[in-house]
């Protein structure tokens, strides 16, 4: 789990605010307050978990005595029907974070499963897959840290760790080479990436020396061309391909040979994982 404290305590009171709100009007009205019990998150179909640890920081943010014992850590596959979590408490408690912790996790172990897959598909190629800045407000650090749980590699983290220019810097700058060389001269000892989308733009691009070229909605066979030309050059240029990434055609793409393929669907288009907590035994009470 990423070792920002701050950050993810805030995301989580923040979310058990949004949900819980004054009180758990449904708990209140149904449950009596000393009514423990245990419960367990199990999967309703398979992937790779993460973010249990984060699931877990939720439970115990609502209630510091409930117990819990982690069946499947993080990046561990998970089969339909496997148990996750086993938690055991207040049953008041348990039903108020249940929802929050859920959604964490599930958003979480999907952002994986789907890096998983990518990943999967790129073996042996040499080429690694990158995520993107397409993520969920306030989710970025998170988010990312599923990628590389499902074994993908982190990209930017924001605006503020590398400089990427793309076609709208571009146009302000004057032109690529313009760009490159005002980057330079302001930001010192940072890598400079630059976003090109045909030939003309990478030749236009490699003779600056940039430390690394996205080849952005490219057609394989013009991908190829770019890189050889961007091979010989500079062997040391790293070449990221971008746009209309799938599942179907990201070995293809990596085939052209390219070091790294962002995707930015992991972060934005990643479906949750189905998971689910049902309480398994309910009982009057149990020692904490």
């Amino acid at each position: 789990m990423p070792s920002n404290d701050f950050y993810i305590n805030n995301l989580i009171r923040l979310a058990l605010s949004e949900d819980i709100g004054s009180c758990d009007l449904t708990s209140e009205a149904l449950i009596e307050d000393k009514l423990t019990g245990d419960a367990v998150i199990f999967a309703k179909q398979s992937g790779i978990i993460a973010g249990v640890e984060v699931a877990k920081l939720v439970f115990l943010k609502v209630d510091p005595k409930i117990r819990m014992k982690t069946l499947k850590r993080e990046g561990e596959k998970v089969a339909r029907g496997e148990r996750v979590v086993l938690i055991r408490g207040k049953v008041k408690s348990i039903l108020q974070a249940e929802r929050t912790a859920l959604n964490f996790l599930q958003r979480l172990s999907g952002i994986a499963t789907l890096t998983a897959k990518y990943v999967e598909e790129l073996k042996g190629t040499g080429t690694k897959i990158l995520d993107t800045r397409k993520t969920t407000p306030g989710m970025r650090i998170l988010e990312k840290y599923a990628v590389k749980i499902g074994g993908g590699t982190n990209h930017r983290m924001g605006l503020y760790d590398m400089i990427l220019i793309k076609e709208n810097h571009i146009k302000v700058a004057g032109g690529i080479g313009e760009a490159i060389m005002k980057a330079r001269a302001r930001i010192k000892k940072t890598k400079i990436e630059v976003e090109v989308s045909n030939l003309r733009e990478v030749k236009e691009t490699v003779v600056s020396s940039p430390d690394w070229i996205m080849l952005d909605n490219m057609k394989i066979m013009e991908m190829k061309k770019a890189v050889s030309v961007i091979r010989s050059v500079s062997p040391n240029i790293k070449i990221e391909a971008s746009g209309g990434v799938t599942l179907k055609n990201v070995r293809n793409i990596a085939l052209s040979g390219v070091d790294f393929i962002s995707v930015g669907a992991l972060t934005h288009s990643a479906p949750a994982l189905d998971l689910s907590l049902i309480l398994i035994e309910p009982r009057p009470c149990i020692k904490m």
